[in-house]
């Protein structure tokens, strides 16, 4: 596969050059920006990933998320916000402007990384899923979405069909956290009627029922859900 292109974009100098370092460390190719005015002169369309700051100059990260989405050639490519604009209005608003991710300040470089990777596979399994096995493997919990079953410790568990898709569409993306609104969006979509209690239930079900594995399904208060290992 070849290298994958990130960009980071920060008005921080120091830690757009942390960032980098540490990237390229992972055997990423990083570019850095000071502005989103600055971004903007670059080439958007050779990136596979974008690391963006909200609160700059002129032209905000929410102002530069909403250029690249608009323009056909760059509304694919995935953002993750890092900022320090940590309340759930600000979540929501950045993930409702199609941002894959959002990590608050001060976050670890450790943390930076999990995200990337996981923004990444994503992006590319979505892109590649005809030509992909679709099996999510966590140790000995296995989700076969060819044979649409879940095993635990080669055990097969018996789930309800919207646990089966809940589990899968959470280890499908893992090391990110989700809102009741995305879940129901995406594991409940066309349902008429569904209260943010269905998930809860669910959720609880799950973690019973995948026995130790379920201590990876895990719960942000005031966020919602995630798969995390």
């Amino acid at each position: 596969m070849d290298t994958k292109k990130i960009l980071v974009v920060d008005d921080e100098e120091i830690l757009c050059e942390v960032l980098k370092l540490n990237l390229e460390n992972e055997g990423y190719d990083v570019d850095i920006a000071d502005s989103a005015e600055q971004a903007l002169t670059f080439d958007l369309t050779k990136y596979n990933l974008i690391l963006l700051d909200i609160m700059m100059g002129e032209i905000s990260g929410i102002k530069f998320a909403k250029i690249i989405k608009k323009n056909p050639l760059t509304a694919n490519i995935p953002i993750i916000f890092c900022t320090a604009k940590d309340t759930e209005d600000d979540m929501i608003m950045g993930l409702d402007l199609g941002a894959d991710d959002y990590i608050t300040k001060p976050y670890t470089i450790r943390n930076v990384i999990a995200r990337v990777r996981s923004v990444l596979r994503r992006t590319y399994k979505e892109n590649t899923a005809n030509t992909e096995v679709k099996q999510y493997v966590v140790e000995g919990l296995v989700v076969d979405m060819m044979l649409m079953r879940c095993t635990v410790d080669g055990e097969e568990i018996k789930l309800a069909k919207k646990e089966f898709e809940l589990l899968a569409f959470l280890m499908a993306n893992q090391g990110r956290i989700h809102s009741r609104d995305e879940i129901l969006e995406r594991v409940w979509k066309g349902e008429t009627i569904v209260l943010d209690r269905t998930i809860d239930v669910n959720i609880t079900r799950l973690r019973q029922k995948i026995g130790i594995y379920g201590k990876y399904i895990i719960t942000r208060s005031g966020y919602g859900y995630g798969f995390n290992i």
